[in-house]
């Protein structure tokens, strides 16, 4: 357990980081078929296969992320899936007034996540 409060904040950072990820892919174990449809629409090959391994890089890259000695590695996974995640499902460049406006938040917001992750990476070195 840290004793100083760098440490604790560190590990807080991580906890929440990490821990809203890996809930975030538990939550979406049952959405599996939709966003196996959504990949397909997108043209994605092999969505059924690239919609699980999403939800599977939440889930690890979560754990990691939060309690596991690796860290890095799951920062750098889940940086990995917040940029395919806005590439793929944020896509605000083919949407128009308000839908557009929403995608460019989503996109804006997984950008900051993308930083929080590259922060849990190297602090995690």
């Amino acid at each position: 357990m840290p004793t100083d409060l760098n440490s604790t904040l560190i590990l807080l950072a991580r906890l929440l980081l990490g821990g809203s990820f890996f809930v975030f892919g538990l939550r979406n174990i049952p959405n599996i078929g939709a966003l196996t449809k959504a990949l397909t629409a997108r043209g994605v090959p092999l969505p059924n296969i690239v919609a699980i391994m999403g939800v599977g890089l939440q889930i690890v890259g979560g754990a990691l992320t939060a309690i596991g000695p690796f860290g890095a590695l799951g920062g750098v996974g889940l940086i990995v899936f917040v940029v395919l995640a806005t590439v793929l499902f944020h896509n605000f460049w083919d949407y128009e007034g308000a839908d557009r406006a929403s995608h460019v938040t989503a996109s804006i917001m997984n950008a900051g996540l993308g930083g929080a992750f590259l922060l849990v990476a190297a602090i995690s070195l």
